[in-house]
């Protein structure tokens, strides 16, 4: 089997800080599990920003720039910046920082879709912040909006434009439909990067007969023009991590992901389930990618130092 690229989501958007004390909000908390991460053996970083003051997802070019030269300067981690942002941000603005940025990666839905995170609610007692329970709440009535104009713009502004590859982010099998139509039309070049994406309310069950049937019909789509990798929210990740790589495949974790690093133990760090995923992976028999083999496998333009150095030095000032 080649080598596994582990990814590790350091804070996502559907995290609220009410959620767990870990969870890293401010610039100097999101640059350090980063680094973290990359050293406990992350090939890739997967990077949203918040408001450090109340830590509510943000798509501010300044918020990024808060983190990401550091990042940058302190490991060879593949960024990979979302284009996701919330559920809640115009296309415009989730695309903000990485149309500045320039990065080797993003991210890309593939679909719009419900994106319920409701049920999260009932268990938060105390609430550090007043936008964290309406937000949850009124996620029963929110649609995750991806469609057919988006992507392609996407792809054209960051991939045909800029050189971004994408991890192109499946979360139910029409996902993976959408992407063959963008192959067809020739506005995607392999090799993919696919990410499963299992246990959201809107898309996929955590079911390993899910998993078995994504890697199905992506072999019968795409051949061996790509390669996948899984996350599973919540407390399936580990789990569907071990599945993934014993089928070849890589592995996602991270605290946009998962809370925990066992049952009713928040984990301390990010870096705390990137050695957890590390350790199973290498048990069987799975060797760990470094950034540069990711790079090479991914086929990605290399790390862009100059523009974030350059946009680090202008934005200290």
């Amino acid at each position: 089997m080649s080598k596994i690229i582990i990814s590790c989501a350091i804070t996502g958007s559907i995290h609220t800080p009410s959620m767990s004390p870990y969870l890293p909000v401010t610039g100097e908390e999101i640059a350090a599990q980063s680094i973290a991460s990359a050293e406990a053996g992350a090939a890739i970083i997967h990077l949203h920003a918040r408001d450090p003051e109340t830590g509510k997802p943000s798509s501010s070019y300044e918020n990024f720039m808060g983190f990401l030269p550091d990042i940058n300067r302190q490991s060879d981690a593949v960024l990979n910046l979302s284009t996701g942002g919330s559920a809640l941000m115009s296309l415009e603005d989730r695309l903000a920082a990485p149309l500045q940025i320039e990065p080797e990666m993003c991210s890309l839905n593939m679909g719009s879709m419900n994106f319920a995170l409701y049920p999260i609610a009932e268990r938060i007692k105390d609430w550090k912040h007043d936008w964290e329970k309406s937000f949850l709440m009124n996620s029963d009535d929110l649609v995750f909006k991806n469609t057919p104009r988006d992507i392609a713009f996407i792809l054209a502004e960051m991939g045909e434009k800029r050189g971004t590859r994408f991890e192109f982010e499946c979360y139910d099998l029409g996902h993976l439909y959408m992407l063959e139509h963008f192959v067809s039309r020739g506005l995607v070049r392999g090799p993919l990067f696919i990410q499963f994406v299992f246990g959201v309310l809107g898309g996929m069950g955590a079911d390993p007969e899910n998993l078995t049937h994504m890697k199905r019909m992506a072999d019968k789509l795409f051949g061996d023009n790509y390669a996948f990798s899984i996350l599973a929210a919540g407390r399936h990740q580990m789990r569907m991590a071990a599945m993934s790589a014993a089928m070849g495949g890589h592995v996602r974790v991270g605290l946009e992901d998962n809370l925990t690093i066992a049952k009713g133990e928040l984990a301390v760090s990010n870096a705390q389930q990137v050695v957890k995923v590390r350790e199973i992976v290498e048990n069987l028999g799975r060797e760990v990618a470094t950034a540069d083999d990711a790079r090479s496998l991914l086929q990605l333009k290399g790390k862009n130092d100059v523009r974030l150095q350059a946009a680090g030095a202008a934005f200290d000032k």
